[in-house]
């Protein structure tokens, strides 16, 4: 899971070297990038039957499919109208959110080491990001970037709840088949690419951008997205959430080292505290985990 924040993270230092590219062209040209490299994929993964599969997946995985889109396409749509700090507070919530909805759908208890790490963790965004959300909020904006942690805390949440239930009846029952939800990924990403083609129509687009937007959608959304999907069978969704607050710290890293922005003294303390945080709730479970053995 760290590495899948890792490649998400590369998003913000990438887009600082485009030319040309708005952000609905952005938003489209990475979408289309990702379902291509899906298509591709899971082609491999699932050969000849991957569309026919597709067309008659259950209700689940267009359900997953529609969040998965409203993820990839939010984000930006709230950029274009807040400001990139509201926006990034507003997504903090993600883990809180996904614990909430675990625990009242799934009846998962998490460990009180979880809800402090949520809550440290939230409070150091917030702390990185604060002073910054009095310049240019929009409710409409706040409300557009809501959509992003509450879109994946239902999506995080489901997609545990469909692998447990894989999980044993792949052991109970070696007849009974498992739910593929990895399709789920290449149907948002075609909504995405389907939403957004209209607002960033017409294209503009620079050969190196296209370059540039190419290798976002495969290295960014696609190839990372596919991994979280089967990291649910063995992390639990509201970890998950967790443990991908480290996208912000690791965009701030890229974005220092890649584009030349200095974090400030702010965002350094508040990495600080969801490095902290999140170091905490994993070295805890481990030794809790050691201590049963």
């Amino acid at each position: 899971m760290i590495i899948v924040t890792l490649l998400w993270s590369t998003a913000g230092v990438v887009t600082r070297h485009l030319d040309t590219a708005a952000s609905f062209e952005v938003t489209f040209w990475r979408s289309f990038f990702n379902a291509l490299t899906l298509i591709v994929m899971l082609a491999i993964l699932r050969g000849p039957s991957l569309w026919r599969t597709l067309l008659s997946s259950p209700v689940v995985v267009w359900v997953s499919g529609i969040c998965w889109a409203v993820m990839f396409t939010a984000f930006m749509v709230a950029i274009t109208m807040t400001t990139v700090a509201n926006v990034l507070i507003t997504m903090a919530i993600g883990p809180l959110l996904t614990a909430l909805m675990a625990r009242f759908f799934l009846h998962h208890k998490l460990p009180a080491r979880t809800w402090v790490a949520i809550l440290t963790a939230g409070a150091g965004i917030v702390w990185m990001y604060g002073t910054q959300v009095g310049n240019g909020v929009s409710f409409a904006g706040s409300m557009v970037a809501l959509a992003v942690p509450l879109a994946a805390a239902i999506n995080f949440t489901m997609l545990q709840h469909v692998g447990h239930q894989s999980s044993v009846s792949s052991v109970e029952d070696k007849l009974a088949p498992s739910q593929d939800m990895l399709p789920a990924v290449l149907i948002g990403a075609i909504i995405s690419s389907a939403v957004c083609l209209p607002l960033a129509w017409p294209l503009h687009t620079s050969t190196h951008d296209l370059e540039l937007l190419a290798l976002l959608g495969a290295t960014q959304l696609a190839l990372p997205c596919l991994l979280m999907v089967r990291l649910t069978r063995v992390l639990a969704a509201a970890e998950i959430s967790l443990l991908g607050l480290l996208e912000v710290v690791f965009g701030v890293t890229w974005a220092w080292l890649g584009a030349g922005e200095m974090p400030t003294t702010n965002t350094v303390i508040g990495g600080a505290l969801v490095l902290g945080a999140l170091l905490g709730n994993e070295v805890l479970a481990l030794r809790k985990a050691r201590s049963r053995d």
